[in-house]
């Protein structure tokens, strides 16, 4: 982990009253999660106690403290996704992927979870890959779609 690059990211948001989270959301972009010393590094630059960063990346759903893969793919399990067949979608998915809701693939590119509501129900059944939403999927889409991130 390149300890220079958090230093930049931290001299980026100097002297913001929202600096810890943008740090944070930066870093977490930067090394797609939050390593332990990256936390350390930005408690001793912000001289502010080391649980404090911890509880934030905790609390935050978005953080995440072990590694996540390049591309998070997110499948709505709304009602409206759900009743559409969300559930054989994010099946079909971690056997494209040979992983589990809330793993990561081996290889670091992917990983993947379950969202409660992505609020596009009118696309119903939805998935995120990165920051691509897929609509109206079908299971035969799903081949096709993570394909496109390899």
């Amino acid at each position: 982990m390149d300890l220079e690059k958090v230093e930049g990211i931290i001299e980026e948001h100097k002297g913001l009253s929202s600096a810890l989270i943008g740090i944070l959301l930066d870093v977490q972009e930067e090394f797609n999660y939050l390593p332990r010393d990256a936390m350390l590094k930005i408690a001793d630059r912000l001289e502010i106690p080391p649980s404090r960063i911890y509880g934030l990346a905790t609390f935050f759903k978005a953080f995440s403290l072990a590694p996540r893969g390049k591309y998070p793919i997110r499948v709505c399990m709304g009602t409206a996704c759900h009743v559409k067949g969300a559930v054989t979608i994010i099946e079909k998915i971690e056997r494209e992927l040979n992983i589990k809701s809330g793993e990561t693939t081996e290889d670091g590119k992917f990983d993947l979870d379950e969202v409660n509501c992505m609020g596009c129900c009118g696309l119903a059944p939805v998935v995120t890959v990165g920051n691509d939403l897929y609509g109206k999927l079908s299971l035969s889409k799903i081949p096709k779609i993570l394909k496109n991130y390899t």
